[in-house]
């Protein structure tokens, strides 16, 4: 009897860490509902799959050497991702870990797939960063788009890619290093135990490679928005465990990487410090983790006006959260839902809405996808596990 309650207790710790840097199905459906049936509040300057945004700022963007650049009236996709899944034997197990990375990551082919699909339909990446500009008097406002003719823009993003040990253990990579040429690699050990640094297991380096091979589905170098926390440090370094004595060659070695991503068109958010449901806690908890997510993680990443929602739980707009939110820094504020969401709040900040690309969506929600990706193209069934 002793075994099995500790047996049991192990598989509810390491289901909870997961929970911690996922969604929950519950939750996510919960906040796809929300934003469905939301009203425009407060509204001023919008950009929906209804609207095409007629009041927006205009304000021309570096062009490109063609010079066939022309506005762009219509939705911005954002998109998002957790790291991909490398060892499906690992991941799909079905213990106690298999069943959430089946709803909430993507293996390797699967984000391959994924990015010639977006590539096919004419998409192309962006840096959120311009999306947004702050005047004089300090009102935010939405900038005007001007893009190559015929494309449409998309914001990727990927959260969580701290690499926590439970992902070490369950088939994704440990940690993003540079390889002998100076660029982004991944570092991982096989199924057999071998170290491994290459560039066709993590997100970063296989974007980087398919920008390299498709220059026209980067406008201005443009890559990918980075949400990290700061529980386990960043990027694979645990540069959270502040006395031990490896600490400042943990920070060293991932500023090395985050130099090199912001080289090469990253850019980073905020995704909390300890993963918490912003909306459920309380405030000055929410304020304390802001706090200690800028004491230890922004010193290494450098400001950013991004701040991502974990589990995609908005706080009350205009609320004391929020207030305390945007008075921090953070201009730009992403929720969850089922479509493309883009809304200035009293010219204080933007509020814009991400869609999760995971096992759910390309399992569950084709036609909601179907703008984007054909998920029957995407889905790899063949090591994916039956539930």
């Amino acid at each position: 009897m002793r075994r099995l309650f500790i047996f049991a207790f192990a598989c509810l710790f390491m289901t909870m860490s997961l929970v911690a840097c996922s969604f929950p199905v519950s939750g996510l459906q919960e906040n796809q509902d929300n934003e469905t049936e939301r009203q425009p509040e407060h509204t001023r300057e919008q950009l929906s799959n209804k609207d095409t945004n007629e009041e927006i700022d205009s304000q021309p963007q570096t062009e490109d050497p063609d010079g066939k650049l022309v506005e762009y009236h219509g939705p911005v996709e954002h998109i998002f991702f957790h790291p991909t899944i490398v060892y499906p034997e690992l991941a799909f197990d079905y213990d106690a870990m298999a069943k959430g990375y089946n709803d909430y990551f993507v293996t390797v082919d699967e984000f391959k797939r994924t990015l010639d699909e977006l590539h096919k339909n004419d998409y192309i990446l962006i840096d959120i960063n311009s999306l947004v500009e702050e005047k004089e008097d300090g009102k935010i406002v939405t900038r005007q788009l001007m893009l190559p003719e015929g494309k449409k823009p998309l914001v990727l993003s990927i959260d969580d890619m701290n690499y926590y040990d439970y992902m070490r253990k369950n088939g994704n990579v440990y940690k993003l290093v540079l390889d002998e040429e100076g660029e982004v690699a991944s570092y991982e050990k096989t199924l057999e135990g071998k170290e491994l640094i290459t560039r066709d297991h993590a997100i970063v380096p296989i974007l980087e490679q398919f920008v390299e091979e498709h220059p026209d589905f980067s406008f201005n170098g443009a890559k990918g928005l980075i949400a990290l926390t700061g529980y386990e440090g960043v990027l694979g370094y645990r540069t959270n465990e502040l006395n031990s004595v490896e600490i400042e060659d943990r920070k060293q070695e991932a500023l090395k990487v985050i130099k090199r991503l912001k080289e090469t068109g990253w850019s980073f958010a905020s995704h909390g410090y300890g993963h918490l449901d912003a909306n459920k806690v309380g405030y000055h908890r929410l304020a304390d983790d802001t706090h200690q997510w800028k004491e230890e993680v922004e010193v290494l990443i450098g400001g950013t006006d991004v701040y991502i929602y974990p589990y995609g739980s908005r706080v009350e707009t205009g609320g004391a959260k929020f207030k305390d939110l945007v008075e921090t820094g953070f201009k730009i504020l992403c929720g969850v839902g089922p479509e493309p969401y883009m809304e200035v709040y009293e010219d204080s900040a933007i509020m814009m809405d991400r869609r999760h690309i995971d096992g759910i969506a390309l399992q569950t929600q084709k036609d909601r996808l179907a703008p984007l990706l054909d998920a029957d193209n995407v889905l790899e069934n063949e090591v994916r596990p039956e539930y």
